[in-house]
């Protein structure tokens, strides 16, 4: 990686603005899911071990460029002294920078940690505002990006801001790059990517580039019954993308002059209705009815499934195989879950739902890497290049 990291900036004694992501669930101004506070502290705690005098940001939900209190940043200080046991200073101010924000971080101590306030409580935040960005930067003498699930945006804490800035990626994000980057580059193989998920339409991209990366795709979620379909089966009520059925098809073909192997489901769990209480059976392929919609895979597919990741040396998985939220659709998405933990290989767990699956799972300390980031783990798969990390210095 040719970005400069934390380790190659000298902060002792200096001000370091940190785009962190504590975007997390807030119930009744309770955090109900601290993992993304969490995996901030190894870059925090290094700045105080480091006598640096340390400034975090951060957005919080959509309050749509202006301050509303349901958005406030405040539970999240809280629960970051908790887990630093240090008392970190919030800044509640509704402008997020101002000159008087600018005094109190000049006023800051060494090993001093103080949060700002949302940064989507200005509507410049996405508009990627030069001002915005440059009042930001007046904050400090460095700046970090440690933010990942941010950075396949371009907004003014983390883009605009590096244009004022010496900057650096922190340990968070430089572990996402590193082992996402090897097992695009240069995977151990065989190399297996597992994709799931409602839509081909949100895959395409990543589909079409680890056509040139992988040695077998295999597919579940309710994305496979485009494929399926475009087959000419009939997947009787279940979700399908009419207007990609030429692309899937297409896909299959690309992958097949490849020698890429893929595998779709050879059974699975339908009801005629997605609810817990809907009568449920699991069918092969081959005997859908009109009155049936599949919501998980069935068996013999987590079987075969299973064969191909125990095989493998590298594994990226993004995408529930069915309606995991529901409990009778679930069996499918956790036997992968259990699949993966299971296999020797290297496995890495897109954001979003993988990565809340692999969590209700148990499993989530057992595999190489679950990424923080949603939509920008999508991004980087597809092999586009991130803002949020193109922007910062090379070394």
């Amino acid at each position: 990686m040719n970005k400069q990291t934390l380790k190659d900036l000298d902060v002792k004694n200096k001000r370091v603005l940190v785009r962190v992501d504590f975007n997390v669930p807030i119930k009744n101004g309770v955090i109900t899911d601290t993992t993304r506070i969490e995996a901030s502290i190894p870059t925090i705690q290094y700045l105080i071990d480091n006598d640096a005098k340390i400034i975090l940001m951060s957005h919080l939900g959509r309050p749509k460029g202006e301050p509303k209190k349901e958005f406030s940043l405040q539970p999240v200080a809280d629960k970051l002294s908790e887990l630093l046991k240090k008392d970190v200073k919030f800044v509640d101010n509704d402008n997020v920078v101002d000159d008087s924000v600018i005094e109190e971080s000049k006023a800051l101590q060494e090993k001093e940690v103080m949060l700002i306030q949302n940064t989507r409580f200005r509507k410049e935040e996405e508009k990627n505002d030069p001002e915005f960005s440059e009042q930001l930067s007046k904050l400090a003498d460095i700046y970090v990006n440690d933010a990942f699930g941010t950075s396949h945006r371009a907004h003014a804490s983390n883009v605009g801001v590096s244009k004022y800035l010496p900057s650096a990626v922190g340990f968070l994000v430089q572990k996402e790059i590193e082992v996402m980057g090897k097992a695009l580059e240069n995977p151990e193989r065989p190399f297996t990517a597992i994709l799931g998920g409602a839509k081909v339409s949100d895959k395409i991209g990543v589909i079409e580039n680890l056509l040139d990366k992988v040695d077998t795709i295999l597919i579940g979620g309710a994305m496979a019954f485009t494929f399926i379909k475009s087959q000419g089966k009939n997947v009787g009520k279940s979700l399908v993308e009419d207007d990609k059925l030429d692309l899937a098809k297409s896909l299959l073909e690309k992958a097949q002059e490849k020698g890429v192997k893929i595998f779709l489901p050879v059974d699975f769990v339908v009801a005629k209705e997605m609810t817990e209480d809907s009568e449920s059976k699991t069918i092969s392929v081959d005997e859908f009815t009109d009155e049936y919609a599949g919501f998980d895979i069935g068996e013999k597919t987590v079987k075969l499934f299973d064969e191909e990741i125990q095989k493998s040396k590298t594994i990226v998985w993004n995408g529930p195989m069915g309606v995991f939220e529901i409990a009778k659709f679930s069996n499918g998405t956790f036997e992968v879950a259990n699949s993966l933990v299971k296999s020797d290989a290297i496995t890495i767990v897109g954001g979003g739902d993988s990565a809340s699956a692999i969590d209700k799972s148990g499993n989530k300390d057992k595999v190489t890497h679950v990424s923080t980031g949603g939509g920008a783990s999508l991004e980087f798969l597809e092999g586009k290049v991130l803002p949020g990390i193109d922007c910062i210095s090379e070394k």
